[in-house]
């Protein structure tokens, strides 16, 4: 998909500045227990996450479950405070004195989440939850409910059908377009979308992708996708970034992630893409052992315990993003992988197919 988009008015940096960069973002969750309710350990939850998305683009985040990508979408937002670790959109710091508030990057930051039924008030009908956020920016109460309308027939839905109807009248593919409405009511410039098509099926799922597809570039609009399937990843990203146990393993452009992995771990989670090639039969486990306990993860790489490259040097030192020592760094879009040894994962070649 292309990236090229005709920037607003709000453009503050620049075509060449990101739009989001995230710095050091780290989060650890407690446990508690015994008879005090004491803290016990940390979940390391995300753990020194560094990324950027630039201004137009569509940057995918994958991984398994429990990697960390939906708790970074809520760091982003502020739902749950970072523990460590900037946020800056074009520019200002969020939270702090000398840039933006919260709520300031909020009205240009918006997110769909994955349940579109628990994000909407049941007793609200479908215009008045999305004009709820514009009124209470001071929009008036008609000025937002015609808002609300337009965006409606925006997102596909005919508001003479749906503007009155309550959540519990309409389909999953019909929530979720509604609360794609609710995140563009306060014309944001970034949408982060969490799993935003994973609970539909595959003839809603392309439908509302399309949409997705057209609407960022009639509002000029970046995105932040998160899921799990790796082809939704592929078809709506320009650039992706792969994450393991908190941490990013891998990152870079979408034909180059896709056509030659460099991290074991991006290799053995494409490797396990279900096929209907009968030519592509899976012969061998693409990825053995159990996930670490993020409670307790690995010392140095946290993958070297499933790794089949995995060496000393792999148990004291914690990789960095960099780039592969036989690349040519492309300054624009850098495919960076997190490993001690990416040279001898390379000499894997294809998937473990046969």
């Amino acid at each position: 998909m292309s990236t090229t988009q005709t920037l607003d008015a709000r453009d503050r940096g620049g075509p060449a500045q990101p739009l989001l960069t995230v710095d050091n973002l780290r989060k650890y969750f407690p446990v508690r227990g015994g008879m005090l309710n004491r803290q016990i350990a940390t979940v390391q939850a995300v753990d020194d996450v560094s990324f950027s998305v630039r201004k137009g683009e569509t940057l995918g985040i994958v991984g398994e479950s429990g990697c960390g990508k939906s708790t970074t979408a809520r760091l982003l937002m502020h739902l749950i405070k970072p523990d460590h670790g900037d946020i800056i959109f074009d520019g200002d710091a969020v939270g702090v004195e000398s840039g933006i508030t919260v709520n300031q990057m909020r009205r240009q930051m918006q997110m769909v989440f994955q349940d579109s039924y628990s994000s909407l008030n049941p007793r609200m009908t479908m215009t008045e939850s999305i004009a709820y956020a514009p009124r209470m920016h001071g929009l008036s109460g008609k000025a937002a409910l015609e808002r609300a309308e337009t965006l409606l027939s925006q997102v596909g839905l005919n508001p003479g059908h749906f503007a009155r109807r309550y959540p519990h009248e309409l389909s999953g593919g019909q929530r979720q377009r509604v609360n794609i409405a609710r995140a563009l009511a306060l014309e944001p410039r970034l949408v982060i979308l969490d799993e935003a098509v994973a609970a539909l099926d595959k003839s809603v799922e392309a439908q509302v992708l399309n949409l997705l597809s057209e609407l960022k570039s009639s509002f000029n609009l970046t995105y932040l996708f998160i899921s799990h399937d790796l082809n939704v990843v592929e078809y709506m990203s320009d650039r992706v970034l792969v994450m393991y146990l908190g941490r990013v393993v891998e990152t870079g452009p979408v034909e180059q992630i896709y056509r030659r992995p460099r991290h074991p771990y991006t290799r053995a989670l494409f490797a396990s893409k279900p096929t209907l090639d009968p030519d592509r039969r899976t012969t061998e486990m693409p990825l053995t052992g159990d996930p670490p306990n993020p409670i307790n993860p690995p010392s140095g790489c946290r993958f070297r315990t499933r790794c089949a490259f995995a060496q000393a040097i792999c148990a004291e030192q914690i990789p960095t993003l960099a780039l592969p020592f036989e690349d040519v760094a492309d300054t624009a879009t850098p495919h960076l992988v997190a490993c001690h040894r990416p040279e001898a994962q390379a000499a894997m070649g294809g998937a473990h197919h046969a």
